[in-house]
Parts: C-alpha cells; sequence; structure tokens
C-alpha cells in the first residue's frame, strides 16, 4: 500500500503546530517563573524598593529561555 503525500504532509503539519505550541508554553513558563522569582526576591528587600516591572520579568524570563535552549 502506497503511502499518501497529502498525509505526509498532513502530518508534517500536525507535528510543526505541536512544536509552535510547545515553544509558546514553554515561553509562557518562563515568564510565569521569572514574575514569581522576581517577586520572592523582593521581598527581602524595603518595601519602597520592591517594584518588580514588566520589563525586568520579560528580561529575567528571556534569560531563562535562553538557558533551557542552550
Amino acid at each position: 500500500m502506497p503511502i499518501d503525500p497529502d498525509q505526509i504532509q498532513l502530518e508534517a503539519d500536525r507535528h510543526a503546530n505541536l512544536l509552535a505550541l510547545e515553544a509558546k508554553r514553554a515561553k509562557l513558563e518562563a515568564v510565569r517563573l521569572a514574575k514569581e522569582v522576581l517577586i520572592e526576591n523582593a521581598r527581602s528587600k524595603p518595601v519602597d524598593s520592591r517594584d518588580v516591572t514588566a520589563s525586568q520579568i520579560t528580561a529575567f524570563a528571556d534569560i531563562l529561555s535562553n538557558y533551557v535552549s542552550s
């Protein structure tokens, strides 16, 4: 029985979509982890210095993602 090229393409597309979804899930997890770490670390600072910004979270998430990817 010959292999259907359409079925092969469908499976390749499905696999690519799963990989893209997993990459987004990993990035979201890195953002969540970065937020938790930065907020927890801020607890040891004086109250007026505990601000955690979105840019700090995304920068730390990028560092985590790059570390995991390497």
